[in-house]
């Protein structure tokens, strides 16, 4: 079977190019895309495979994907960039900006608390109706009513799908504007990086179908202890992607955590902006020494929802033996379900950005680790 390949890579890095033509030929890849530069110097630019389930469509440079939490980053961009302005502080309550979030107990929490998955909000424990992760109210107005599920700072848990609302309606308090607005006017578009929360209908045509596999509710249904868990993932039913990831509705919608869509060379844009020290140039989009606080460990240790070792920083996640982002301590960045991911490496300079159209495997994905040796092993 002929996997289509495109795209320029420099000498240096053969071992990336037949790392990536491995995942079609060994690693079952359907369609994707990764870019890396090293020191701001563009050092490859590939894709391959097919934007659909039929194989009609060879995927293109500019094909777009939903690449899920990888969005987290930039949601956590759009946070630093408020905390660095001043208009609110990392240990201020985020009540002080959005008043009803006080309800539950939760006056005290923090966007510091949010920015690491300490805030003891992974799910939601009021039972919302199918699609109800479309409308930003109703999902902004159930997170103001939850109480915690631990006592906020004392442990962390992966907000798997409340994350992005949590932080997005912080910004939209301050801001006045959407998180997918202020991506596009003040992130994405001056770095001409082409990456999105909420997609136009008039970019729909370029994005790639998602190959979710099928799994049955009541497959997914843990014990009576497991509600957080559950609902994390499945509460409202939909919010993950499933049964959504291809529809028109849910690439317009803004889903933070979730449903952030774009390209590798976009994804790769925003951490080559970041490995720099927050500037490319002229423009700069955060200072050095807020993305250095950022990158601090502010979690470590067992994760309450996926119930194994995680590792955070301010919205970033950090590099952890088990999953390493290359061998230096200081990297950083946010994978997504099915093995799409974002990261950069200030030491080497790496920047790097890989997406998949495949759910493939969740937490140690062979393909995107064969990518990443295979940049390190070139450098």
């Amino acid at each position: 079977m002929s996997f289509p390949t495109d795209g320029v890579c420099d000498p240096a890095f053969a071992r990336l190019r037949e790392a990536f033509a491995q995942n079609f030929a060994d690693r079952g890849e359907p369609g994707a895309a990764v870019a890396v530069s090293v020191k701001g110097r563009k050092v490859a630019d590939l894709w391959g495979g097919w934007a659909d389930a039929e194989r009609t469509r060879p995927w293109q440079r500019d094909t777009l994907v939903n690449f899920f939490s990888v969005s987290k980053a930039l949601c956590a961009i759009a946070a630093l960039r408020l905390v660095e302005q001043s208009r609110i502080a990392l240990d201020a309550p985020a009540a002080h900006v959005w008043p009803e979030f006080a309800q539950g107990g939760k006056d005290a929490v923090s966007l510091r608390q949010i920015l690491s998955h300490r805030a003891g909000l992974p799910a939601l424990r009021e039972k919302l109706p199918e699609g109800a992760a479309l409308h930003w109210p109703l999902m902004t107005q159930a997170l103001a009513r939850q109480e915690p599920w631990w006592q906020p700072g004392t442990a962390h848990g992966y907000h798997v799908n409340t994350f992005g609302f949590l932080i997005g309606e912080i910004v939209r308090r301050i801001e006045g504007r959407t998180i997918g607005k202020v991506l596009r006017e003040d992130i994405a578009g001056p770095l001409d990086a082409d990456v999105h929360i909420g997609l136009p209908g008039s970019e729909h045509a370029r994005v790639a179908e998602f190959l979710w596999p099928a799994v049955s509710r009541s497959e997914a249904m843990p014990g009576p202890d497991q509600a957080m868990r559950y609902n994390a993932y499945w509460n409202p039913p939909g919010i993950s992607g499933a049964g959504w990831v291809n529809r028109p509705e849910w690439r317009r919608a803004e889903i933070p955590s979730t449903n952030g869509h774009g390209t590798a060379r976009g994804v790769a844009r925003i951490y080559e902006m970041l490995a720099a020290g927050g500037a490319i140039g002229t423009l700069c989009i955060l200072a050095a020494d807020t993305i250095a606080q950022a990158c601090e460990e502010h979690s470590s240790g067992f994760d309450l929802i996926n119930e194994r070792p995680s590792r955070f920083g301010l919205g970033f996640q950090l590099t952890q033996p088990e999953r390493p982002l290359g061998p230096n301590r200081g990297a950083f960045g946010h994978f997504g379900a099915g093995g799409s991911l974002g990261f950069c490496d200030p030491e080497s300079g790496v920047a790097f950005g890989y997406v998949t159209n495949d759910m493939g495997p969740r937490w140690q994905n062979p393909r995107n680790k064969a990518l990443i040796d295979a940049v390190y092993a070139s450098l």
